[in-house]
């Protein structure tokens, strides 16, 4: 069996081997490793760049994710169609058709939260491709109706910001965030979320967003299934990065320090990293955060972690219980939307689809023990709809929506470059075939200039992007649940999908495709029912 790594060159680290056919796979090294060779692959540019080649590069205007081929993904499931009835919909022929699936979700202690689609865009922070394509990710989200966090970072990162006494009391980019989402909110749907680390709880950040900026929902953020770490960023400039040395950060090499500035100044190295700190989960301080959040004014509170330890998920789904939170979103290994550790995001922590079953395991056995369950979202490289099915099927009834931010970007960036090429008149052959304006190459834009009137001029293009997209997402997941005779979310359950391998059985609980449905088919084919 070949690895299940693609260690020593990647794309991501711009590395490469020499001999590209003949590789050992336990090292991931050439096979003749030759004096001489100027060190294309990860070894060799490490031996002059060093910790540089730690993370997938050029940052700042990537985002990245897992090589790495797990034993089990969500295409080793799938989905289960039935040519009886319908559930949710009167079975009319003339009735029952995708259209009228109904792909609407409401979240929250008191069911507060609606969504048009049962889509989170989990915590998009610091990282420059976040910041530099905001407009796309988040008025996209808002007129799709979808929840929009703003991730870990964004105030101090700021440098417009204003600390006092240790505390975040001015945040012009925060702000930024906010407004640009809640400006495009239409009817009511979704909600605008922001989320902290350690650093930002310390500088009161969400306390700030609550009071200041009128946001109702917050996040604790214990990780994410991209790395086990802080968050961190690069940065070129060296007064910013003194400058969030002095705001608490971990900023490598020492900004402040004499010999590090002369080293920087001669252009021996050209940006800092800066990290944040991994937060110390325990019970008592769980419970007294969320309760901290909603005397403070937070309507609703939700829990992001990562991809730890099973323990540590049974800590996360336990903890969420006895705190009573409105959201609890569980990101499988693998993911990443900004600059996380080459190795560490291909190596470390619970696959998606082991991590997503245990969830469903423990938020069962708190259920059948009367226990409190909240809403749970799965996320970890779903990027389609079939993707989105399966994960609600994988976690019914506790998984009610999916976090997606990979493809949100993608779809954002996608939407922004089309836009700059049709300002630039430098529309590409493969896209100009669909016409050189954006009402002609964006097949949604003609129901939302209706929809939005004079205000779709100002809709940047990337939000169109990001919308295109989703509503592609939309119209293919109606589908399949159409032809799985379900038209409300709250019909799907873990019997929709079926597991084509036995490991893929034995992982999730889900029966192997031809044990599905085995006492039915006996009694059908027994006479004993039609």
């Amino acid at each position: 069996m070949a690895s299940l790594s693609r260690i020593n060159a990647s794309a991501a680290t711009l590395t490469k081997n020499r001999t590209e056919d003949s590789i050992v796979y336990l090292s991931g090294m050439c096979v003749t490793c030759v004096d001489g060779c100027i060190g294309m692959c990860e070894i060799g540019k490490s031996a002059y760049r060093g910790h540089e080649v730690l993370y997938p590069q050029p940052f700042g205007i990537i985002t990245a994710a897992s090589e790495k081929n797990y034993p089990i993904d969500y295409s080793h499931f799938n989905i289960m169609g039935s040519a009886v009835g319908a559930h949710g919909i009167e079975p009319d022929p003339d009735k029952a058709i995708f259209p009228n699936v109904n792909l609407e979700q409401k979240i929250g202690h008191d069911k507060g939260i609606k969504v048009r689609l049962p889509i989170v865009v989990p915590g998009l922070g610091s990282t420059n491709v976040a910041k530099n394509n905001w407009d796309g990710i988040a008025v996209g989200a808002a007129i799709s109706g979808i929840i929009m966090t703003i991730g870990e970072n964004v105030a101090a990162m700021d440098m417009e910001s204003e600390i006092k006494s240790g505390r975040v009391v001015k945040a012009p980019d925060l702000e930024y965030r906010v407004k640009a989402y809640k400006q495009w909110q239409r009817d009511g749907y979704g909600t605008i979320v922001v989320q902290a680390n350690v650093e930002d709880t310390r500088l009161g950040v969400q306390e700030f967003a609550i009071e200041k900026l009128g946001v109702e929902a917050v996040e604790l953020k214990w990780g994410q299934g991209a790395k086990d770490i802080g968050g961190e960023v690069k940065i070129k400039d060296l007064k910013k990065a003194q400058e969030l040395r002095k705001r608490g950060y971990i900023v490598l090499p020492d900004p402040l320090d004499p010999d590090v500035i002369k080293a920087f100044e001669k252009r021996a190295f050209s940006e800092f990293e800066r990290h944040s700190r991994i937060g110390m989960v325990d019970l008592e301080s769980f419970v007294k955060r969320v309760e901290e959040l909603r005397k403070a004014g937070a309507k609703y509170v939700f829990l992001k972690t990562g991809a730890y330890r099973p323990a540590d998920l049974a800590r996360a789904v336990k903890y969420s219980s006895i705190a009573k939170i409105d959201l609890l979103t569980v990101d499988g290994a693998g993911g990443g939307t900004g600059m996380s550790p080459w190795h560490m995001m291909n190596e470390w922590g619970v696959p998606p689809v082991e991590l997503h079953s245990l969830t469903y395991f423990y938020a069962d056995k708190l259920a059948k023990q009367g226990e409190y369950v909240p809403a749970i979202a799965f996320a970890g490289g779903i990027a389609f709809e079939d993707q989105i099915f399966k994960a609600l099927a994988l976690g019914a009834p506790y998984a009610k929506l999916v976090g997606m931010a990979r493809s949100i970007v993608c779809a954002a960036m996608v939407g922004k470059t089309i836009g700059k090429k049709i300002e630039e008149n430098e529309i590409p052959v493969f896209i100009e075939r669909f016409g050189n304006q954006k009402e002609e190459i964006f097949v949604t834009a003609s129901k939302l200039k209706k929809e939005l009137g004079k205000d779709f001029e100002r809709l940047p293009t990337g939000a169109i992007g990001v919308y295109t997209y989703l509503e592609r997402i939309a119209q293919g997941l109606r589908q399949l649940m159409c032809g799985n005779r379900k038209f409300t979310l709250d019909y799907i359950t873990r019997n929709d999908i079926a597991a084509l391998t036995r490991e893929a059985a034995e992982v999730s609980g889900i029966p192997y495709v031809t044990e599905l449905d085995k006492e039915e088919a006996e009694q059908i084919l027994a006479g004993k029912k039609y």
